[in-house]
Parts: structure tokens; C-alpha cells; sequence
């Protein structure tokens, strides 16, 4: 029989996870493929490695944006890729469950759902990113219990509170890692006049970003062409700076945070009062994140152990409950299943 496969199909990586081993696959959600011919030549890591330094003919694309399918095409066969290469060549076809954003439209679940089909999927269900991020934290979302999960990924921001298996408020804002680069190279532009690419500024974000002002400051030299001459360019960044550059996205984060707990009915905002904030997602691994959120609401913030699995580590346990999926008794917010 085949396996099921879990998939959080996110805008910065697509991770894959099978049931009885775990996460198999964590790769980029890059595809490289050949203007003239249609071929497509790299996906995943290999592919990232071309992005901004392909000759004329050689495309790489990234065909997830803000959470959603922005390629249609080239999604489908990324997936069929990333399918195959953890499911191997076998006579029945996986069923498959594929993460989606909480603020996601029918048509783009149509879409995903789609595509998740035609890349060799027997059936598609849905899960909403803040549930499956909640179960792979380790939160037991059964229970009458208010839980607030912040899960901030490559394209968008998801928060929720979950209570008896199921949303009870969300937000899913399209500012997350993606902004927080594009925040960086605009800094960068403005400060400096120095143009930087985009992994330059993923590097600067991982090294030394903050969004809360760290106990010692840290520099790094960036290097990146100057807008003046046109010629390359090394500079000295602070991470102070990098709260400076950070400061308009985050800003709109914690508005999105601060709208879901007004919107909290009372008896849960004392739950999660005592049982504090989780924050998961690659995003929310940018320094003093945590910090920033528990001085700003005054509740208990902390980042998930395996903050960057945690939405396909959610994905996967929730294998397990298919066949509740299919039955309907199993309260997954907007399942959705397609044969």
C-alpha cells in the first residue's frame, strides 16, 4: 500500500513528511526550468542555487506566493517531483494532506486541491496551518482550552486561538519572512545606496536581525553594488539597524496579534493568559521575537523546539486521523476532500 504523505507546502519550503519515518523531505519551493523548451532542470535546494544568477534561458522561479499558488503549472509539477522522489514509483497513489493558510480563498483551496491531484495524490485533504502548527508544538488542541499559536512562515503570518480541535478566531496576514528580506534590501537601498539580492538579505536576517534590542550589539559586512558608481560595495550593518529595517513588518504583525485577542471571547483570553503564546515557523526564529510579543501583550511568549517542523510535524500526526477525516467526526476547521 502506499503511504500517507503529509506536505506543508509553504512560499519558502515545501517540507514532506511519511507516515512511520517522519520528515523525509525539506527543500525550497524553487523550480528551475528552461524558458526555450518548457524542460524543467532543478527543483528544490538545486534549483534555489540558480535564483538571481541564470543565464537568459534558464528561469528560477519561486511558484508559491504569500501562501498561495501563484504558478499553477509549475506547483503541480514541483509536487509531482517532491511526490515521487519520497513515495518512489508505486501502483497506488498516496493519500495526501496538504497545509493552507487560515485566510485562505475557495478557489485557491481549489486549487491546491487540484494540483495535489494531478501531481499523483489519490486523495487531498486540508488543514489549516495554525491547527497543524499547534499539533506539532505539542499543544493538545482536543480540550476546551484556549491556545494562541503565531505561526510566521516565508509568505504569510498566521494567528490563531484554537479551542476543542478548531479555530476560534484567526488572522492570516501576507507579511512574514518574504517582507522582512524585502525590508532589509529597501533599508539597504535607502541607507546606504547599496543594492543587495535577496539571499543577502535572508543571510543578514539569520545572522543578525532582531526585532527587540539585543543584551550585545553585532555587526556583519554586506556586500552588494553601489547605486552611485555601479561597482561593488562592502558596508558594516548593526543589528540595531536591523530593527530599524525590521520595524514597518513587524509593526504589522503585532496588530494582527493584538486584533485576534481583542476579538477573543474572555474565558479563552484567560486561558491563554496561563498558557501563554507558542510562536512557530521560520520567521518567528528571527532574534527576540518572543520578547517583542510577550512585552507588547504581557502574556508568556515562547518559540516552538522545532519551530521551522513544527506546521509539517502537525501535518504528519494528523495522518492518523483520516479515517475521522473522511467519517466528518473530526472538526479540522474548513476540512476539505476531493476524490
Amino acid at each position: 500500500m502506499a503511504k500517507d504523505i503529509g506536505i506543508d507546502l509553504g512560499t519558502a519550503s515545501v517540507l514532506v513528511f511519511v507516515k512511520g519515518k517522519g520528515i523525509v523531505l525539506n527543500e525550497p519551493s524553487v523550480v528551475a526550468l528552461d524558458k526555450n523548451t518548457g524542460k524543467l532542470l532543478k527543483v528544490g535546494a538545486d534549483a534555489q542555487a540558480m535564483l538571481g544568477r541564470t543565464p537568459g534561458n534558464i528561469i528560477a522561479i519561486r511558484p508559491l506566493r504569500e501562501g498561495v499558488i501563484s504558478d499553477y503549472d509549475m506547483t503541480e509539477r514541483m509536487l509531482k517531483e517532491f511526490i515521487h522522489k519520497v513515495a518512489g514509483f508505486s501502483f497506488f497513489k498516496p493519500r495526501v494532506i496538504i497545509c493552507v493558510p487560515s485566510g485562505i480563498t475557495e478557489v485557491e483551496e481549489r486549487a491546491v486541491i487540484d494540483a495535489g491531484i494531478q501531481a499523483g495524490a489519490r486523495k487531498v485533504y486540508l488543514i489549516e496551518e495554525p491547527v497543524a502548527a499547534a499539533i506539532g508544538a505539542g499543544i493538545d488542541i482536543a480540550k476546551p482550552d484556549g491556545h494562541m499559536v503565531v505561526d510566521i512562515g516565508g509568505g504569510t503570518a498566521d494567528i490563531a486561538v484554537i479551542s476543542l480541535s478548531g479555530v476560534v478566531e484567526s488572522a492570516s496576514i501576507k507579511i512574514a519572512g518574504d517582507q522582512l528580506n524585502e525590508a532589509v534590501v529597501k533599508y539597504m537601498r535607502r541607507t546606504y545606496n547599496l543594492l543587495v539580492g535577496e539571499r543577502t538579505a535572508e543571510e543578514m536576517k539569520k545572522q543578525i536581525g532582531c526585532v527587540f534590542p539585543k543584551d550585545e550589539e553585532e555587526t556583519m559586512d554586506v556586500k552588494g553594488r553601489c547605486l552611485l558608481t555601479g561597482l561593488p560595495k562592502v558596508v558594516t550593518v548593526s543589528s540595531t539597524e536591523m530593527m530599524d529595517a525590521f520595524e514597518e513588518p513587524v509593526e504589522r504583525i503585532m496588530e494582527a496579534i493584538h486584533s485576534v485577542l481583542e476579538r477573543t471571547p474572555p474565558e479563552l483570553v484567560a486561558d491563554i493568559s496561563t498558557n501563554g503564546i507558542v510562536m512557530t515557523g521560520g520567521g518567528s526564529l528571527v532574534s527576540g521575537f518572543d520578547k517583542l510579543v510577550t512585552a507588547r501583550t504581557g502574556i508568556h511568549t515562547v518559540v516552538a523546539e522545532d519551530a521551522i517542523s513544527c506546521v509539517a510535524l502537525g501535518t504528519g500526526k494528523s495522518l492518523d486521523s483520516l479515517g475521522a477525516m473522511q467519517d466528518g467526526t473530526m472538526n479540522l476547521s474548513r476540512r476539505k476532500q476531493m476524490n
